[in-house]
């Protein structure tokens, strides 16, 4: 086995105590070594090219240095991706924004990547829905021209 030193806020400290006594892990190691294996599987998971919608959403500390330039540079780089954002002052030090995104799901995995690992970012997820774009070229009784609807997948 090899040792890793990790440096935890007090909070999250607390936090990882309080998981490993209602889980009744031994010690912190073994708590650690599964909530690690489980992230591991998690971001493991497939990649694909297969159209999806993600619900980002997260939650930083506004005044870790630079975050919020480095948030701002993930978000115009990834534009094109983004159907909607909103941003919540949660106190004086921290931001929940959550984004609304649309486009294929390798490149909603990468744009999340991008802004989860940010430093300051405490808490974050990457919710994906895989759908499948059809165009409908029938009148509905709308009055509308073609367009697209997103059809919900049952998997990737």
């Amino acid at each position: 086995m090899q040792r890793v030193t990790i440096t935890l806020t007090e909070e999250l400290s607390a936090e990882l105590d309080a998981f490993v006594a209602a889980r009744r892990f031994a010690n912190r190691s073994e708590a650690i070594r599964d909530l690690l294996r489980l992230s591991l599987r998690i971001a493991d998971a497939p990649v694909t090219d297969g159209s999806a919608i993600g619900v980002l959403s997260y939650v930083y500390d506004h005044h870790t240095r630079d975050l919020a330039s480095r948030l701002m540079q993930q978000h115009h780089a990834h534009h094109a991706l983004t159907i909607s954002s909103s941003h919540v002052h949660l106190d004086h030090h921290t931001c929940l924004e959550s984004a609304i995104l649309r486009g294929p799901a390798n490149a909603l995995r990468a744009y999340a990547d991008g802004v989860l690992g940010q430093r300051g970012v405490r808490h974050g997820n990457l919710f994906l829905i895989p759908v499948e774009a059809q165009i409908d070229v029938h009148d509905h009784g709308h009055g509308h021209e073609a367009h697209s609807h997103l059809h919900v997948k049952e998997r990737f």
